[in-house]
This record gives structure tokens, C-alpha cells and sequence, in this order.
């Protein structure tokens, strides 16, 4: 008896895309939940919340790059993958000022 073993292939990203934004918007969401109850307690979470905007950004910028089919299409995929490294920047930037004051 034969058995197909090989794996199915997705047709394209865009589910995989979905499933990206979920969990990171569900994480954002109960991280800035527990941030703004205690901030003082929880503030380690802002350059986690901004470093996960900054993956979301540059994912979708990428995707939207790659799936371009004109020139503004592409124009805005640039704009939101500079928004990916501007949440980048100050993830980073927040996260010296919190961590090692």
C-alpha cells in the first residue's frame, strides 16, 4: 500500500500571515493590559510591545513588497517596513532606558 508522506504545500503566505497577526496582536494586547494595571511593576513589557509592532511592521511590509503589483503598492510596503524599523529603534531605545538605568 502506498502512503503520500509528502507534506501539502501552501498556496501562499497569506494564512500563515493571519495566524503572525493573531498571536502578536493577542500578546500585545494582554502585555499593554498588564502594563497600564502597574506600570511600575510591568514596564519591562513597553520595548516587548514595541519590539513585536516592529516584527508585525517589517513581516507585513515584506509581504506586501513581494505582492506588489505597481509601484504604489510597493511605495507603501517601503513606508511600512521604515514604520517596522522607526518600532524597532524604539524598542531598542526603550529598553536601555528601562533596563539599565
Amino acid at each position: 500500500m502506498y502512503e503520500n508522506f509528502r507534506r501539502r504545500k501552501v498556496r501562499s503566505e497569506t494564512p500563515g500571515l493571519d495566524i503572525l497577526h493573531i498571536i502578536i496582536g493577542i500578546a500585545v494586547v494582554v502585555m499593554a493590559v498588564f502594563s497600564f494595571l502597574d506600570p511600575a511593576e510591568y514596564m519591562f513589557f513597553f520595548p516587548v510591545i514595541f519590539l513585536l509592532a516592529a516584527v508585525l511592521n517589517v513581516v507585513s511590509g515584506r509581504y506586501r513588497y513581494h505582492n506588489a503589483k505597481d509601484r504604489g503598492q510597493s511605495a507603501s510596503a517601503v513606508v511600512q517596513t521604515v514604520f517596522g524599523a522607526f518600532f524597532f529603534i524604539l524598542g531598542i531605545v526603550s529598553a536601555i532606558s528601562i533596563w539599565w538605568r
